[in-house]
């Protein structure tokens, strides 16, 4: 990328263009979904356990690549379920073996480029890039660099809005990276415009790290949908019915891509 992503990530004087165009409040999570994200996470998990053998039955693609980026002060251990259960239904995974997700620069931008195309060019074949909270914001711009080698991207309740006023962990980012310079271009300004690739939001309106509005993409040309599942920030990960739309995406047919539909029962889960 030309302009690094790290004042994009920081600045809280992004304007809102995700939030304000769809007319959606700025306001943070609620605090009761912020002070119960351990307890329903807990639960999730548990849920995850007890459905794992038969989520073996989900939907199966043809096996291309997907990467996994890990959300803010979370490693590679925490994708590791999805990974799993995604490599059982035929999908080659990757983490994305950088540590801790806590410092963003350019060294660490390059790497991220660097093992879209590593896998790319293992594979001979486009890659999926799936992207939980702060993973998320990256998987979008690193498809944003390379198209060219990106199938699809899917992100889990991720601050895609470019509204630092929706995430609680605006502060805690600036303690790891420090303040942003006051250089404004217009590059701070399309972080809520969507890849030129097949891309997918998957939120919660109970989210108690991201406000949901900013994990809303606008409607537009390109191929994008937004996904709402009943579920914690937290517990994304692990949650079963995020499991079933992660594989209904994948395994779409490359270049048929089509939104996704919550018919008959699934209307009860997804909206």
């Amino acid at each position: 990328m030309s302009i690094s992503l790290r004042n994009t990530l920081t600045s809280s004087k992004i304007a809102p263009q995700g939030a304000a165009q769809l007319g959606l409040s700025r306001k943070g999570p609620a605090l009761f979904w912020t002070l119960t994200e351990g307890a329903r996470a807990s639960a999730e998990m548990t849920s995850f356990i007890f459905l794992r053998r038969l989520m073996k039955r989900l939907p199966k693609g043809d096996g291309h690549p997907v990467i996994f980026f890990p959300g803010f002060v979370a490693s590679d251990f925490s994708t590791k379920p999805m990974r799993k259960l995604l490599k059982d239904l035929g999908y080659k995974t990757y983490g994305w073996g950088l540590g801790r997700n806590l410092k963003f620069n350019d060294t660490r931008e390059a790497k991220m480029n660097a093992l879209l195309e590593s896998v790319y060019k293992k594979h001979g074949e486009k890659v999926s890039i799936v992207g939980w909270s702060l993973g998320g914001v990256f998987a979008r711009e690193v498809a944003k660099s390379n198209p060219d080698m990106v199938r699809s991207v899917i992100s889990l309740g991720s601050p895609i809005s470019g509204d630092m006023e929706h995430s609680n962990a605006g502060r805690l980012y600036e303690v790891f990276n420090g303040k942003p310079s006051d250089t404004m271009t217009d590059r701070l300004k399309t972080i809520s415009t969507a890849p030129p690739v097949p891309t997918t939001s998957i939120y919660t309106k109970t989210d108690g790290v991201v406000a949901w509005k900013g994990s809303i993409q606008r409607p537009g040309k390109t191929q994008t949908e937004n996904i709402c599942v009943p579920a914690s920030h937290i517990g994304l990960g692990v949650n079963p019915l995020v499991m079933y739309a992660l594989a209904d995406r994948l395994a779409q047919v490359e270049g048929k891509w089509t939104p996704f539909k919550a018919e008959g029962l699934k209307r009860f889960a997804f909206k």
